[in-house]
């Protein structure tokens, strides 16, 4: 009896596992993606491909790198630090003292440097400063774009803290640290008795003055408190038209920048003696900051910068001299290729 029992059993489990098909299981659909199967570009690196490859960079990068240094040695620059010798000499101990008294005059004239060369129109003006932290987070947080936009949100100063509202509760538009503290000094530039004029439109970028300022948003109880960050902003001018603040209001990555001041648009002739009259306004002595002035002309690469050109003669040099090396090391020792028939993804699918 039992063993027809387990006859029985025994068949009856030999049956399920010979014909029932198999479920729950975790094997996923075959398919040629899953199983990396598709087509692939697999080179093989050999000598005469990877000398060919470092020789090519080297043709491309140190033309581009000569044009790229040739472009910059084009652009003419006069640069004037200003901010150490427009103080009164009594003065030169206490700097921030100097600079918070509303009484004195902060006039200054500078003589810069004789133009070394000819300088063609346009001729940028900027202003540099250096150790000042745009990027610091509460300060690029200290603004609402919303209010800049739309004069319905006029009264919308979240995210503007500390500088959001008068004392009497008042909204502040613009508001923030970044509109408080604008750039105010401001230039004057001469040659002998004649005066060049600086052309300040269209210093901001188009899709700013388009899309983040409103042309009906004036400004409205601005630098009114007792602490003055900056300079001031005519109430009867739009958002939008205040090329100024726009400029200054995108903040830079960097502790030192530039930011566009105007267009001096005439040539200058080599020799020239440009005299200017500024107003040493911006207070930069509390933080240890420093302030420039920069007239520079442009090429077809942008300003004066000689690390794009000179990064592409170091990768095209050394691109070369790899090249040239490896051809030596081939030629003076040579190996012996393996045969590429032997590796996996060169196989046939019987494994031969």
């Amino acid at each position: 009896m039992n063993n027809v029992n387990g006859s029985v059993v025994g068949s009856s489990s030999g049956s399920g596992d010979g014909s029932a098909p198999r479920r729950n299981s975790k094997r996923p659909k075959y398919s040629r993606f899953t199983q990396q199967e598709l087509p692939a570009c697999k080179p093989i690196l050999t000598p005469k491909w990877v000398i060919s490859v470092f020789t090519l960079i080297g043709v491309v990068f140190v033309p581009i790198g000569i044009a790229s240094l040739m472009a910059s040695n084009d652009v003419v620059e006069i640069v004037d630090r200003y901010d150490n010798v427009c103080v009164p000499p009594n003065m030169t101990n206490d700097k921030v003292a100097y600079i918070q008294n509303n009484a004195t005059d902060k006039t200054c004239i500078r003589t810069l440097e004789v133009v070394p060369k000819h300088m063609s129109q346009p001729i940028y003006v900027y202003y540099q400063l250096d150790n000042f932290y745009q990027n610091h987070r509460r300060y690029v947080k200290s603004r609402n774009d919303a209010q800049l936009r739309k004069r319905s949100q006029a009264n919308e100063t979240s995210g503007c803290d500390p500088e959001k509202r008068t004392i009497d509760g008042a909204p502040i538009v613009p508001c923030g640290l970044i509109a408080w503290s604008l750039f105010n000094d401001t230039y004057i530039f001469a040659i002998g008795n004649k005066n060049l004029t600086v052309n300040k439109k269209g210093i901001s970028w188009k899709s700013d003055r388009d899309h983040k300022f409103g042309k009906d948003v004036f400004p409205k109880n601005f630098q009114s408190g007792p602490l003055i960050g900056g300079a001031k902003l005519n109430a009867t001018k739009p958002l939008s038209e205040q090329e100024d603040l726009i400029v200054w209001m995108r903040t830079a990555a960097l502790p030192t920048f530039r930011k566009l001041y105007g267009r001096i648009e005439q040539d200058l002739n080599a020799g020239d003696v440009i005299s200017v009259t500024l107003k040493n306004n911006y207070n930069t002595y509390s933080f240890s900051g420093k302030k420039k002035l920069v007239l520079s002309t442009s090429s077809w690469l942008g300003g004066k910068n000689d690390f794009l050109g000179i990064a592409y003669l170091a990768v095209g040099g050394l691109c070369f001299f790899l090249a040239v090396a490896f051809t030596i090391v081939y030629l003076v020792k040579p190996r012996k290729l393996g045969d590429p028939s032997y590796l996996s993804w060169n196989r046939n699918p019987a494994g031969h």
